[in-house]
């Protein structure tokens, strides 16, 4: 007991303390979890449909058409809707169990869309999902 009592007094840190070490690993991690959602959701600025039943999909091929008559595929603006034909087959040859998903302004005509989709089923990608925003559902309805 001598021993300890003298170096306390000397000023010796004989331990370290992991109490701060913890707390700032969880603030960090807790920071690129909240930076990693905000520059996902960066991409292109849509006013998506609302959909009570809609879920989050792993998207691996995202087409995106805005009101503007603007085509982005994975966050790259495309001059021309034909060349997502082209996008998609080489994304599809490097992955044949690639999923699209296509998201598209509330006021992008319905045949655009479709146009689109039938570009991405020619390039031989099967799984399509679309984007929407979630709402609550009716009362009511089943889960």
């Amino acid at each position: 007991m001598a021993s300890a009592a003298a170096d306390d007094e000397e000023g010796v840190i004989s331990g370290i303390n992991v109490t701060p070490l913890v707390d700032i690993c969880l603030v960090l991690l807790i920071v690129m979890m909240v930076t990693a959602r905000i520059i996902a959701n960066l991409s292109v600025p849509l006013d998506l449909p609302k959909a009570a039943k809609g879920q989050e999909q792993q998207v691996f091929f995202a087409v995106d058409l805005t009101k503007n008559d603007e085509v982005w595929v994975d966050g790259k603006r495309v001059d021309q809707t034909d060349k997502v034909f082209a996008l998609a087959k080489d994304a599809f040859s490097k992955n044949p169990e690639l999923r699209a998903t296509i998201r598209a302004d509330s006021a992008v005509p319905h045949g655009r869309v479709m146009e689109v989709m039938d570009l991405i089923k020619q390039a031989g990608v099967n799984k399509i999902a679309f984007g929407v925003s979630p709402k609550p559902a009716q009362p009511g309805a089943t889960q």
